[in-house]
């Protein structure tokens, strides 16, 4: 069969991977055509766009980068007609995604949504679009079977993919990972600023503000592959002894004593390894103003979001400031006994292991009915 692939950010990268190696297993003649980065051209996808050239993150970097987007859309039409794929696959990236999963429901074309769109979050509207459009949701967070079925819409919860990709990530060695970084014997505190230039820019600085204040520790900022080492090169040049490591992120979770981490997918990443964290978000001033308004969650981090508790500190928008940061940062590395025991009932409420092949099984189920 011929599959078309769409993930706009990193997570969707990884995820995106790994649905395709499930769906290979169970099509090994399948053709995929997809929008994502390396890892999904790893598994076997002709990649037509790179995520790299699709991360705009808040409403006014939306509009200010409208035309790209309008292309961007334009393209992928073209691209899915002439490709002519059995079904779409859309990869959370829901302000896109959902515009053309509109217009392919319109073409004809079978769409299936792998990762949820947020919209218990904000926008619970879009249930609406969304029963119209996708004939298959495939759900990877407990709670949202029972939001869509208050909507009179069945979905698939197949349990988080990030259980297996964590459980399958090789054990590092600390003494080779520090040689290799060329580290010192001090306990690391791993920062996460995102994959997104603009998240990166609004938050390293204020992250890498607290290091003097923590001089019994080494920070290590976690860079993303789509941005050049030298993107950092003046974020760095703010504060001495801050090293950067580079497609290492995993490994450097593995050997974090505490993290400082940008609220999305990294948060639960951070949990999973079992490193206490304070997640932190700032946007532009419009951007959160006009979140402040729409979103419905007490929360932003999926950790808390899913326990529906407090179990990681947020720092958001005027509140991530150096102060607040160092006093969290240091009430982590006190408490991490109390936050690893939360973490492990986390760990419990994200369903067993084997999301991927679940839904490639399940994809491949309703592809095929009636064909028999």
């Amino acid at each position: 069969m011929k599959y078309y692939i769409i993930a706009g950010e990193a997570s969707g990268d990884l995820h995106g991977s790994n649905l395709i190696k499930a769906l290979k297993m169970k099509d090994p003649q399948a053709d995929i055509r997809a929008w994502g980065g390396d890892l999904m051209a790893e598994a076997g996808a002709d990649i037509r766009k790179h995520y790299r050239d699709l991360a705009f993150m808040g409403f006014l970097e939306v509009v200010k980068n409208l035309r790209t987007i309008l292309r961007n859309m334009s393209f992928c039409k073209e691209d899915i007609l002439a490709f002519q794929p059995d079904v779409i696959i859309f990869i959370d990236y829901p302000g896109f995604n959902l515009r053309i999963a509109k217009w392919a429901k319109q073409q004809n074309f079978k769409t299936f949504y792998y990762i949820s769109p947020q919209i218990w979050a904000w926008h619970t509207s879009r249930v609406h679009g969304i029963k119209a459009t996708i004939d298959r949701m495939f759900c990877i967070l407990p709670f949202e079977k029972d939001f869509y079925r208050q909507f009179d819409y069945e979905v698939d919860f197949v349990g988080h993919p990030l259980l297996d990709v964590i459980n399958n990530v090789p054990q590092s060695d600390l003494a080779t990972f520090k040689a290799k970084n060329g580290l010192d014997e001090r306990p690391i505190i791993a920062l996460l600023p995102g994959s997104r230039r603009q998240e990166i820019e609004k938050m390293l600085s204020i992250m890498l503000s607290v290091q003097p204040h923590f001089i019994d520790y080494q920070f290590i900022v976690a860079a993303a592959s789509a941005h050049s080492l030298q993107f950092f090169d003046h974020f760095l040049k703010q504060t001495e002894g801050v090293k950067i490591v580079q497609n290492q992120t995993y490994d450097l979770l593995q050997h974090a004593t505490a993290a400082l981490v940008k609220s999305g997918t990294s948060t639960l990443e951070t949990a999973l390894f079992g490193v206490p964290e304070v997640v932190c978000y700032k946007g532009s001033k419009l951007s959160f103003a006009i979140a402040k308004r729409v979103i419905k969650v007490k929360y932003i981090s999926l950790v808390n979001l899913i326990a529906d508790r407090e179990i990681v500190k947020e720092l958001i928008q005027d509140d991530l400031n150096t102060n607040n940061l160092i006093s969290e940062l240091k009430k982590a590395i006190d408490n991490q006994e109390i936050i690893k025991k939360d973490y492990v009932l986390l760990r419990g409420m994200l369903g067993n292991r084997g999301a991927s092949e679940k839904t490639a099984e399940w994809m491949w189920q309703y592809l095929n009915q009636g064909q028999e």
